[in-house]
């Protein structure tokens, strides 16, 4: 018996497009999942369903905005009219933006709140209003549910230039947090709300930080990985054991905690 079974659910995967929430997408496949692909881009979301749809796992493309909440109702609807319900939500969209980061030669006045803002509201906000819409169903009609956020090692240990990201994933465990313990005792043991908190995977986002132009490490990666016990940067298949378990029965007395799948990296003082 397969104790990460989850044949017949409904899984919604915001930012599913990409490289991590791809990989999350594929795990929920494999666990026999109905898969809904949330973006922002037409062909990376159709994309990403059709090598979902490839490997025989039923997948729809969901275009929207995490921060437009009339266009993640829609969205809702949408797979209310596939599916007839929604069984699990994971909120992989996120980001970061270059003023939001203080470089080795600025300094902290040198910040701009604007992008701050935009950093805060896209990674905060943008796991709040999916929350708010998807869950919604979990809560009024099912009682029953699973949301899964995604945190960062930047919220346990800030890093440094990352300032506006450090912030938003901070606030991520606190939401996580907070909510797993609304929805317990408003709508039952039924519904669970936890996290992950990666450590260091090299994606689109922080290719240019972490390797140089000749594919070899820069001074900022090879520090993290002097500070990750195994050495190593992260596959992006190695968060799918995680996230099957937070996402069935297996874990079903499991709610309010952030789970680091990090090589070591929270665990080692550097001594």
């Amino acid at each position: 018996m397969n104790r990460f079974d989850c044949s017949g659910r409904v899984a919604v995967i915001t930012g599913g497009s990409g490289v991590l929430g791809g990989a999350m997408a594929e795990g929920l496949g494999e666990s026999g999942c109905k898969l809904a692909v949330l973006g922002r881009t037409d062909a990376k979301v159709g994309d990403r369903v059709a090598a979902l749809r490839s490997k025989g796992f039923e997948a729809i493309p969901l275009i929207a905005n995490v921060l437009d909440k009339p266009a993640l109702e829609a969205c809702k609807q949408e797979v209310l009219a596939t599916w007839g319900r929604i069984d699990i939500l994971i909120n992989a969209a996120g980001g970061n933006k270059p003023g939001a980061v203080v470089q080795p030669d600025q300094e902290i006045f040198d910040l701009s709140v604007p992008d701050f803002s935009q950093v805060v509201q896209l990674n905060l906000q943008g796991t709040l209003l999916p929350t708010i819409v998807f869950s919604e169903v979990m809560a009024h009609q099912q009682k029953s549910g699973v949301i899964l956020n995604i945190s960062s090692m930047a919220a346990q240990l800030p890093l440094t230039r990352v300032m506006g990201y450090s912030a938003a994933k901070a606030a991520i465990d606190n939401f996580t947090r907070w909510l797993s313990v609304e929805m317990a005792q408003k709508y039952g043991e039924r519904i669970r709300v936890n996290a992950l908190a990666p450590g260091f995977f090299i994606g689109e986002q922080n290719r240019s930080l972490l390797l140089n132009s000749d594919g070899t490490y820069t001074a900022r990666a090879q520090t993290i990985l002097s500070q990750t016990p195994m050495n190593r940067f992260g596959e992006p298949e190695e968060l799918i054991g995680a996230v099957q378990w937070l996402c069935s029965d297996a874990a079903r007395f499991v709610t309010g905690i952030v789970v680091p799948v990090d090589g070591g990296f929270s665990a080692f003082s550097g001594v």
